[in-house]
């Protein structure tokens, strides 16, 4: 049976880039928590997500689980399906985006229980998630695990081509 996962992927059209003189695209994501992410930054971010079961809708469960690991609720939004994206776990993640310029007041994450050191008998908790933050869609790339940056190309097709992807005459670049 296929584990699947729903996830919420914000974005916004933040600072405006030297080179190009246009708006930077800027998503939303996570840093995971625990012991074995503690010290990583390369891929060691994910999108806000969790799993769901078969007979639940996949919208309601990525907010439910945006909330969880963020410790707010995901912001009103016209949310679009990105798309179903299974990754090398074989798990599959169906992700939602909107544009959003959201900035909760903190990120509190819910918790895991791990024993740590392996093998000591200590059990503690940490949280899934020890932060989360904007970042370039191009920073993104580096610390997303790999099987989600995916994620990011969908999003960039959704988005299509803006201001960035045009020269000074108008016409793409590609």
């Amino acid at each position: 049976m296929t584990v699947r996962s729903a996830g919420i992927l914000l974005y916004r059209l933040g600072t405006t880039s030297q080179q190009t003189g246009a708006p930077q695209l800027e998503v939303w994501i996570a840093h995971m928590g625990g012991p074995f992410w503690a010290r990583k930054e390369n891929q060691s971010w994910s999108i806000p997500k969790g799993e769901y079961l078969s007979d639940e809708d996949p919208l309601i469960a990525a907010h439910r689980e945006f909330a969880e690991e963020i410790g707010t609720p995901a912001p009103e939004g016209d949310y679009h399906r990105l798309g179903d994206f299974r990754q090398p776990s074989g798990k599959v993640i169906t992700v939602f985006t909107a544009e959003s310029d959201f900035q909760p007041d903190q990120v509190v994450s819910n918790t895991f229980t791990l024993e740590w050191p392996r093998g000591s008998g200590t059990v503690s908790s940490f949280p899934e998630i020890d932060r989360a933050e904007w970042t370039t869609e191009q920073d993104a790339r580096s610390r997303l695990v790999k099987g989600q940056l995916p994620v990011l190309d969908a999003l960039v097709r959704y988005l299509g081509p803006g201001p960035a992807a045009q020269d000074e005459s108008g016409h793409d670049n590609e």
